[in-house]
C-alpha cells in the first residue's frame, strides 16, 4: 500500500460515518481514526474484519498509525485564520487530507499552485503537504474560484484543517 492508496483510503473513510478503520495485510497494519473517534466508545456502525492476503512488497512496510486530529500537536493558528476559516453558506472549504507542513508551491522560486482569484477544477493540484519527508500533492475535490488562502506557506496543518475557501459559483 503506497502513500496515494493511504490518502485515497482516508478520503473514502472521511465521507462515511466510520470513526475508526483498521486494515491488516500481512505485516502491514494501518489504523485510521476520524475526529469523531472516542476511545472506549463503540462505533455506531458494526465492525467488520476483512483479511487480505499480503502482497510480496508489503512485508518491508512498518506498522503505521494515523493519529486522530485532536491528538496531533501543532502550533495554534492565528486568530485571523480561525475567523476566516468559517465559510458563509456559498463557500466550500478545501481541507487537508493529512497532517503535515503546507506549501503553496513545489519550490520557493516556483509560482503558487493556486492563488486568490484562480479558477480550479476537480483534480487540480492546489498545494503540497509534506508528511514524513514525503511531498503529497493535494488535489481539489471541488470546482470554483479561490477566494481566500487560509494557511500561511510552510505552516503546520492538521488533518481536515481548511486550507482554501472556494466560491463554487465563481
Amino acid at each position: 500500500m503506497n502513500n496515494k492508496d493511504i490518502q485515497d483510503l482516508i478520503k473514502l473513510i472521511n465521507k462515511t460515518d466510520i470513526s475508526e478503520f483498521k486494515l491488516r495485510e500481512g505485516d502491514f497494519e494501518i489504523t485510521i481514526r476520524t475526529k469523531d473517534y472516542h476511545k472506549g466508545k463503540p462505533s455506531p456502525i458494526p465492525q467488520q474484519v476483512i483479511s487480505v492476503p499480503a502482497p510480496a512488497s508489503v512485508g518491508a512496510i512498518p506498522n503505521y498509525q494515523i493519529p486522530p486530529a485532536e491528538v496531533v500537536a501543532a502550533e495554534p493558528a492565528p486568530v485571523e485564520v480561525i475567523a476566516a476559516a468559517v465559510p458563509d453558506n456559498n463557500h466550500i472549504e478545501v481541507k487537508s487530507p493529512i497532517v503535515g507542513t503546507f506549501y503553496r508551491s513545489s519550490a520557493p522560486e516556483k509560482p503558487a499552485y493556486a492563488k486568490v482569484g484562480d479558477r480550479i477544477e476537480v483534480g487540480d493540484i492546489v498545494c503540497i503537504v509534506e508528511a514524513m519527508k514525503l511531498f503529497n500533492e493535494i488535489e481539489s475535490e471541488v470546482s470554483g474560484t479561490i477566494i481566500k488562502v487560509l494557511i500561511e506557506d510552510a505552516s503546520p496543518v492538521e488533518y481536515d484543517q481548511p486550507l482554501f475557501l472556494v466560491d463554487p459559483n465563481g
